[in-house]
């Protein structure tokens, strides 16, 4: 079970992580979690530059060692890059030592003060060791598009039904998640874009 609008709730129990930004001024933050993979990532970089927007992409390392032509591409670009962990763990099914090695290990390829929790959990052990380093970027709109049940429009209503100044709007670059991003993403662009929305990089 996930959570389209972040509640109140989950930003409690994690205070010091970034949840969105102001609210005051139209400004809105496309991410997106998992990359880069040759399947997704190019046609979500073709997509926006087209709209000359800019991103912010949580990568995970074995992916960047995978692809790094794909990882080259995001920062020629003008992204920004964010670390996702090298091999998308579960931080709290994992030690603190393997959790904060694994981050370490994505942070010599990423070089970025970003960090997002895969499934947007960690142990609060684990993120008060982060947080002195690192800004932990949370979300406040999951489109859903990594729900193999969810139909593409219903992502795509996620998407503009709850995006408000200042929200991190969460896609995916992963495999499950391209027929839900190939559809929403263009359209959830063009109709925030003509809403006066300005889309920044975190």
């Amino acid at each position: 079970m996930y959570l389209v609008k972040a509640p109140f709730f989950l930003k409690l129990f994690y205070p010091k992580s970034i949840w969105n930004k102001s609210r005051k001024e139209n400004k809105i933050y496309l991410t997106f979690d998992d990359g880069p993979i040759p399947e997704l990532t190019p046609f979500v970089l073709d997509t926006l530059k087209e709209y000359n927007i800019k991103a912010t992409f949580f990568c995970v390392g074995e992916n960047i060692k995978k692809n790094p032509h794909l990882f080259e591409r995001i920062l020629e670009e003008g992204h920004q890059v964010g670390n996702h962990t090298y091999n998308h763990l579960k931080g709290w099914i994992t030690t603190d030592e393997e959790y904060l090695e694994n981050i370490e290990k994505c942070q010599h390829l990423t070089k970025s003060k970003l960090f997002r929790p895969p499934y947007g959990r960690a142990k609060k052990s684990q993120l008060k060791t982060l947080y002195p380093n690192y800004e932990i970027i949370m979300w406040d709109v999951l489109t859903g598009d990594f729900d193999l049940s969810l139909s593409p429009e219903k992502c795509y209503k996620n998407t503009i039904e709850n995006t408000e100044n200042g929200s991190i709007i969460v896609f995916h670059d992963n495999i499950k998640a391209i027929p839900r991003v190939t559809y929403a993403l263009p359209k959830a662009i063009v109709y925030l874009l003509a809403k006066n929305y300005r889309f920044e990089v975190l």
